[in-house]
């Protein structure tokens, strides 16, 4: 019998489980997510895990970790400081996919070099210039990406790019032809930055698993849950951080699949951050053909077909005020709710949140609260932001005592952006500690918070909700209410065929909205889903009945939905694809484009076997990598023929071969 450990460290919550046979559920703990260390709360989780199941450490025959942090960081904006090298581009390329919003002001170089489609050199690389700009930039970013012109038809310019800057600066570097082998050099650029900007967190949060794991007794394999639900192993995820977006959410489908044995349902988890919604269908999610998207960005990444909002439990609320009438919305931002930075420093936050209270006036930084992040690297940050971030040293301070001015604010934001500091406010959490719905942390500074968030004035002059168990009730039926939008979202964009306005815009019309409340008036308008919905998360059984009820649909709360991606993350295969293409630069050469550079046969089979063969090889080689056993391949081969003057003629091809397997366990 193996006994199989899955972990998910999520934005609130570090969740471990511990199942027999892939059938059978042992035990399950949580533990709070220790955000300067998160393989603190990875030891935590799996400590009560084993001793309320009193299973041994060396019973363990496989352990497996899905992570939330990756998607986090990219939805709130956070990582290290990167450069991007930008190999025979214009700079007018930096604007498209959202590339030069995503470099945050980071350094970039614009570098001649790069080849053309079918592989050929356009430009010799210029070394030189690349060398002055990597001894300028070498100690103050904390790695590269480099994206080449054409680099998937041909990647030796972004491989010396690699090797410079290996030799120079001993940093990191993400290649964008190594993540994906697919055309669109500006969005693979933006792939390449953001896998750049996440490998130093998630090699931190691999590394300090694996010592926690082993310090436990815990020898077996850690495997990590990939963005499309498949595992690979935690070197490849060091490697590779870009494939670990939307690595918890796709855990929790494969989670729901197993616990519910749903075929056809929307599935919707909530964590303290976001709220992930898909569709699975047929039993499996599907993959997005784009790419996946979170927040802002569209990457190359394989990843399921889903929707990531910035809605959670512990997501800020904002105070909204148009004309005369006052309200609140939630996100996109994650806030450390007061209830728990309460339990932190109690004696900081209650006489703070006393002092405040006793005021005439809310002032604009009230129930607000700060503190720096431990263990995080500070390289880059300028004079004004250090001078802060030392201000803040390591205690818990109310907001308006380390703001002087205005300059402050912003060099906030920065700090909150690289993930330096954590702001505390008021948050759906603290909310529910009013309502009596949780009860982990301090329901008393939560209210003390929302009785002060409810004094501020909209433009009517009136307090906005004096009373903190009215305003604990108007937060959760936001939060229900972005819900249901985010879950009517993804359900439009699943419709096949779909209807001619975007998905957010039909979630939002005016008769989808009379039809959710069953108008009656000349007209009869109803509306909901028409399939189930699998709610998933710690909170879902708190939120997601009223979410049910708004859409009319039934709505499946499985048993171990509060662990949901820890099953799934234990319960998925290995899956690796290794893609290539073939082109035709001229009549009857036919060029087959791989990872070590083009090479040319004569006939369209001979390109097409030897594809089949170099992808095959290497699939299988990076699933048993990953730790695959009994390795299944598949080929897939896509060709586009033309019809020349009544004879078909070889235009391209593109094979892709999946390799596939369930992970290798210790025995003994």
């Amino acid at each position: 019998m193996a006994v199989l450990l899955g972990v998910d460290t999520g934005g609130t919550y570090t969740d471990a489980v511990l199942i027999r046979d892939e059938t059978e559920v042992i035990a399950t703990a949580k533990a709070l997510t220790t955000r300067a260390d998160l393989a603190v709360g990875v030891g935590k989780a799996v400590s009560a895990v084993l001793a309320q199941s009193g299973v041994a450490a060396e019973e363990i025959a496989m352990a497996s970790l899905s992570t939330t942090l990756a998607t986090n960081a990219l939805v709130e904006g956070q990582g290290g400081r990167v450069a991007l090298i930008y190999v025979g581009f214009r700079a007018a390329d930096l604007e498209a996919h959202g590339l030069s919003e995503a470099l945050r002001g980071d350094p970039c170089l614009l570098l001649s070099g790069g080849h053309d489609h079918a592989g050929a050199e356009v430009a010799p690389l210029d070394e030189p210039a690349l060398i002055a700009f990597l001894e300028t930039h070498k100690a103050e970013v904390s790695g590269f990406a480099v994206a080449s012109q054409f680099a998937t038809r041909n990647p030796t310019h972004e491989q010396r790019v690699a090797e410079l800057v290996a030799e120079v600066t001993g940093r990191p570097v993400s290649a964008s032809h190594s993540l994906s082998a697919k055309l669109n050099g500006p969005k693979r650029a933006l792939t390449a930055l953001l896998n750049a900007r996440l490998i130093g967190m998630i090699d931190l949060l691999i590394g300090r698993a694996e010592d926690q794991l082993r310090h436990l007794g815990i020898h077996a394999p850690l495997m990590v849950v990939r963005g499309d639900g498949a595992l690979m192993s935690s070197a490849q995820a060091r490697e590779r951080p870009i494939e670990t977006i939307l690595s918890g959410p796709a855990a929790s489908l494969v989670g729901a699949r197993w616990l519910t044995g749903a075929e056809t349902a929307l599935v919707s988890d909530i964590g303290g951050t976001t709220t992930d919604v898909a569709l699975l269908r047929d039993g499996r999610p599907a993959i997005d053909p784009a790419g996946a998207q979170v927040g802002p960005y569209r990457t190359m990444a394989e990843a399921v077909a889903m929707r990531t909002h910035g809605l959670g439990g512990d997501s800020e609320v904002h105070f909204t005020s148009q004309g005369l009438t006052a309200g609140v919305t939630l996100g996109p931002k994650r806030l450390l709710p007061i209830s728990l930075i309460a339990v932190a420093a109690p004696e900081v936050v209650h006489n703070a949140l006393d002092a405040q209270l006793r005021r005439s006036v809310v002032a604009e930084h009230d129930g607000r609260f700060v503190r720096a992040v431990e263990g995080q690297g500070a390289e880059g940050l300028a004079p004004r932001d250090m001078a802060l971030l030392e201000r803040i040293g390591g205690d818990v301070w109310p907001l308006g005592d380390v703001l002087r001015n205005r300059v402050d604010q912003s060099a906030l934001a920065r700090l909150v952006a690289r993930g330096l500091v954590q702001l505390a406010g008021v948050t759906p959490t603290d909310a529910s500690h009013v309502t009596g719905h949780l009860s982990a942390w301090d329901a008393d500074a939560a209210r003390k918070a929302l009785t002060l968030f409810g004094r501020k004035r909209g433009g009517s002059g009136m307090r906005f909700c004096p009373d903190p168990d009215d305003l604990a009730q108007i937060i959760l039926d936001r939060l229900t209410d972005q819900t249901t939008l985010a879950l009517l979202e993804t359900a439009f964009a699943e419709e096949k065929p779909g209807f001619d306005l975007p998905p957010e815009v039909l979630a939002r019309h005016v008769l989808m909205q009379r039809g959710l409340s069953g108008h009656r008036g000349v007209l009869r308008i109803d509306a909901g889903l028409n399939l189930p919905m699998v709610g998933l998360g710690a909170s879902a059984a708190t939120y997601y009945p009223a979410v049910g009820k708004r859409l009319s649909s039934e709505m499946i709360l499985p048993k171990y939905a509060h662990v949901a991606n820890a099953i799934g993350a234990v319960v998925g295969r290995v899956t690796m694809r290794e893609s290539a293409t073939i082109t035709v630069p001229q009549e009857g050469v036919f060029r087959l484009h791989l990872a070590n550079g083009p090479q040319d046969f004569p006939t369209a089979e001979g390109a097409l076997s030897q594809a089949e063969r170099a992808l095959t090889e290497a699939a299988r080689a990076r699933a048993g990598a990953a730790g695959a056993a009994e390795i299944e391949c598949h080929v897939t081969r896509d060709i586009r023929l033309a019809d020349v003057e009544g004879r078909e003629v070889f235009v391209e091809a593109a094979l892709t071969v999946e390799a596939s397997g369930r992970p290798r366990v210790a025995v003994g």
